[in-house]
């Protein structure tokens, strides 16, 4: 059985993965979110990171992504053993997303004051909306995660501010 600390540290390990995906949405022109999502077993079986500007697609969320990639590696839609890690609060899309496929656990990074549906602007998850009970865990790797987003958006109107 794992200790809490073991899992925090467990936590913070996809995390990071998420985080570095983020990265990667960020350098090709899109808010820097990552996504991943774990077996029951601690094995990634999916990634996804923001694709919106390049697939000029509303829904290429980062947990979109990922969870329509899990749902196809594990050949069922129900996500109940597995655990979605995302660098920021999903959004009402993706919470709904998130409670469709049943998923076990969601840790995430951090909160978003504008569009935050799982605990700041509202909370899906425990709201009569909800036909799902969602364990939630949220700041794993906090000011990581709002500090690429602050850069990225700094660097953002940085550049349209001298093009």
């Amino acid at each position: 059985m794992l200790t809490q600390y073991s899992e925090y540290l467990i936590h913070r390990q996809w995390m990071k993965h998420a985080l570095e995906l983020a990265k990667f949405a960020g350098d090709a022109g899109d808010v820097p979110v990552g996504a991943v999502v774990i077996d029951a077993n601690g094995n990634l079986i999916a990634e996804g990171a923001n694709r919106k500007e390049r697939d000029r697609d509303p829904t290429a969320h980062a947990e979109i992504i990922a969870l329509r990639t899990a749902a196809q590696r594990l050949k069922t839609w129900r996500l109940q053993p597995c655990t979605l890690y995302v660098t920021l609060e999903p959004c009402p899309m993706c919470t709904g997303a998130i409670i469709q496929a049943r998923l076990g656990l969601l840790v995430y990074g951090v909160d978003d004051a504008k569009t935050g549906a799982v605990r700041t602007v509202e909370n899906i998850p425990d709201s009569l909306l909800s036909n799902h009970k969602l364990r939630v865990i949220g700041g794993i790797l906090e000011d990581e995660c709002r500090q690429q987003l602050k850069n990225w958006f700094a660097n953002r109107r940085h550049r349209v501010n001298y093009e």
